[in-house]
């Protein structure tokens, strides 16, 4: 998306971190994009309420990758790769799923469902 084709005076970017851009659509009566983490965490929302969430244009994936010993002679190779395979296996799938705030999960493991390549 081209955003500033795509948007107009009513948009802004408040070019700081997302507790700030929270704090700032609250004080503009405005909506704003947030991580879920950050909104949990957040104290200051005033009655502000999520207004729209699960959709896949939403969704942020993070992804891991072991860094190449050939480039990079010092990397503990061995050591990363069992972090990864950890990582997207069961038990590291089941402690991503069970971080909450106030009760409420925050991330969604989504290893099953992602290209592994090697």
């Amino acid at each position: 998306v081209d955003v500033a084709a795509a948007s107009g005076g009513w948009y802004r970017e408040t070019g700081s971190g997302m507790g700030a851009t929270i704090n700032t659509a609250v004080g503009m009566g405005a909506y704003a994009l947030s991580d879920r983490a950050t909104w949990s965490a957040y104290g200051g929302k005033g009655d502000f309420k999520v207004v729209v969430e699960g959709d896949a244009t939403l969704f942020n994936p993070y992804g891991v990758m072991l860094i190449s010993p050939e480039k990079c002679p010092s990397v503990k190779a061995a050591e990363g790769q069992a972090f990864i395979d950890w990582l997207v296996g069961p038990e590291g799938q089941a402690a991503i799923a069970s971080f909450t705030i106030g009760g409420d999960q925050q991330f969604f493991p989504s290893a099953a469902a992602a290209k592994v390549s090697g």
